[in-house]
């Protein structure tokens, strides 16, 4: 690219980036600072009260785990080593040496002990890993034993998984926070400190480089390996408009745009300035969710009627546009993951049927009840879903009302159990990481625990959590394949949730960083950033 051509786009984009950064940004900083746009604008910052992958990605800057995920998303050590027992059922974790909170304490076992317990309160994986634990302690200050009480085969994999709620470690002062109420205060023990008085939310958060932390030696994979910081700080900056992000990038204000619309893609072609890439290789299922508790969607037949209606060709076609970056998909574990039932499988949601399930819904006894539908407008793939979704159910008879607002309202209003009228909701669409979702165990939205255990939309289903136990005491390949179809077949019957198919997101960046890799989620660790 030309001089002449950079300096045009500078001045095209200054006045959409001056207003999104604020005059600041222009000003020349002494400190390496990595500046980058996430999917969302960062509010909520407790990771164990949301699945928001902001949230999740904040997290990983400030707390570390005490396993990581590879690149080939296996189970790898980060804050400890592990040991099993010759009969599976103890399992060891010794911390590394060296670890210390941000405010200067050491990592202790009691702390982990403490994060552990907390974490599994939420998650649907670690409820299931408690469910089977008979028990688990601190044997020293730096030894974590968890004894099961019967067997389960998926102990590393759930401490280890990237993301739905990870399990993040932090001071015991602060896990003994009770796990539906905020944390007070931002302290782990991970590469990054939250530099909490720069926090503006929906707007900027920043990082700083934690200086005790001290990496493990092996090279980085996943959220495995040596996470050694290469730059001062990280800022979080929000732009909800795509397009200012895109100018920002091209005009050198910001380094990384974790989501780039294809429609945006022609830009970067040919401009050796910038690099873009796929990170996640599996990448993510978009999905509905319907709410249990509330009419019309407490009806089981209502439901079914509802995902007899949604094809996903269109709300792909809306969602990403190029078809190179997406795949209609049916299969609840995500297409390409080892529970997959394979290519020749029907994709039976590709197209919807809105005259079958206009008599569905006829049979059924629907009154016209309206379906709130909660719609994001500042996420680029979160948009377009809502809108598709509506019309498709209004054509076969639904009532269906668009209900905008910001992710971050939505990731609010979603944990509300009341009626529509007191804040609720009936419908709402999100995006999750084929790791969040490829087995019966990891999946959030097969949880059967009502409204004291199940994700948003809280099910009662004892069936299908007697199914995902007997998943977990399986240890045949073949086994777990066949107990995971049956899984599979419940969902879909009883609509535990909706798949609406897989896509990739494509992350753009600078040339000026180095280092950036494929990972399950943003990664700024390992990432140096050069003079422009």
């Amino acid at each position: 690219m030309t001089i002449e051509v950079r300096s045009i786009r500078r001045w095209a984009a200054c006045g959409a980036v001056a207003f999104a950064l604020g005059s600041a940004s222009f000003v020349a900083s002494a400190q390496e600072t990595i500046r980058a746009v996430m999917d969302s604008p960062l509010r909520m910052l407790d990771p164990v009260i949301t699945t928001s992958h902001v949230t999740r990605n904040h997290a990983y800057m400030v707390f570390d785990t005490l396993l990581g995920m590879d690149i080939n998303d296996k189970p790898a050590p980060q804050m400890a080593d592990w040991t099993v027992s010759n009969d599976g059922l103890i399992y060891r974790f010794t911390l590394r040496e060296g670890l210390k909170w941000h405010d200067g304490t050491p990592v202790t076992a009691a702390d982990c002990v403490a994060s552990l317990k907390r974490w599994a309160a939420r998650d649907a994986g670690g409820q299931m890993l408690m469910d089977n634990t008979k028990s688990l302690t601190a044997a020293d200050a730096r030894t974590i034993e968890l004894t099961l009480a019967k067997p389960f085969g998926h102990v590393l994999e759930m401490i280890a998984k990237p993301s739905g709620i990870a399990a993040f470690m932090m001071p015991a002062r602060l896990a003994s926070t009770a796990p539906d109420t905020a944390l007070s205060e931002m302290v782990g023990s991970g590469p990054f400190r939250f530099v909490a008085d720069e926090f503006q939310p929906g707007v900027k958060a920043v990082y700083a480089k934690f200086a005790d932390y001290v990496p493990r030696k092996e090279a980085p994979s996943g959220t495995g390996g040596g996470k050694q910081v290469l730059v001062d700080r990280v800022e979080f900056v929000a732009m909800s408009d795509a397009q200012t992000a895109m100018n920002a990038l091209l005009s050198g204000d910001i380094d990384f745009f974790e989501q780039v619309p294809t429609d945006l893609l022609p830009l970067l072609e040919g401009n050796e300035e910038i690099r873009h890439q796929a990170l996640n290789a599996l990448g993510y299922q978009t999905m509905g969710r319907m709410n249990f508790l509330l009419p019309p969607f407490d009806n089981p037949a209502i439901r079914r009627a509802a995902l007899t209606a949604i094809g996903q060709a269109d709300v792909l076609a809306a969602m990403v546009g190029n078809p190179d970056y997406y795949q209609t998909c049916s299969e609840m574990y995500g297409c390409g993951t080892a529970l997959a039932e394979g290519e020749g499988k029907d994709d039976v949601m590709a197209s919807g049927d809105q005259a079958k399930a206009k008599a569905m819904l006829d049979a059924a006894g629907y009154d016209g009840t309206p379906v709130t539908l909660l719609q994001a407008t500042d996420v680029p793939v979160l948009t377009a879903q809502p809108v598709v979704v509506a019309e498709q159910l209004r054509k076969a008879g639904f009532n269906v009302q668009l209900l905008p607002m910001d992710w971050q309202s939505i990731v609010a209003r979603r944990a509300n159990q009341g009626p529509v009228d007191k804040g609720g909701w009936n419908f709402f669409i999100t995006n999750w990481i084929v790791q969040e979702v490829w087995n019966p165990i990891v999946n959030p939205m097969l949880n059967g625990g009502g409204r004291e255990k199940a994700w948003f939309g809280w099910p009662t289903d004892a069936e299908i959590d007697a199914m995902r136990a007997e998943y977990a005491a399986a240890t045949d390949p073949a086994a777990q394949r066949e107990i995971a179809r049956r899984i599979h077949e419940h969902a879909m019957d009883t609509v535990s949730y909706v798949p609406l198919g897989q896509f990739r997101l494509v992350s753009a960046w600078s040339a000026g960083l180095d280092g950036v890799r494929p990972a399950q989620v943003p990664e700024f660790w390992g990432v140096s950033k050069r003079a422009p």
